[in-house]
């Protein structure tokens, strides 16, 4: 009995090998990327809004961004105080 060879020889086994190699290195690299995807959509969610029970809730973030920029130094103190109150005033 014969075995049929298909023509190919030892370099169907090299392609057929190398392409299963290449198949499953896409496959763990696409998880990876769906992992890190889902995992950065998580990482910055701090969360819903507070319940309604929490009035202000808008403006006490604002007042944190604003704290921030003083914290980082684009802004100066004198812009700080008047946006700060100016976000008092209308909360």
């Amino acid at each position: 009995m014969m075995w049929y060879d298909g023509g190919w020889g030892w370099g169907g086994w090299f392609f057929m090998a190398l392409f299963m190699v290449l198949f499953w290195a896409l496959v763990i690299a696409g998880v990876v990327v769906l992992v890190r995807h889902l995992a950065a959509g998580h990482r910055g969610h701090q969360g819903g809004p507070p319940s309604s029970g929490e009035p202000g809730w808008g403006s006490r973030r604002a007042e944190d961004l604003l704290a921030e920029r003083f914290a980082r130094g684009e802004i100066d103190e004198d812009e700080y105080k008047r946006r700060l109150a100016l976000l008092r005033e209308h909360r």
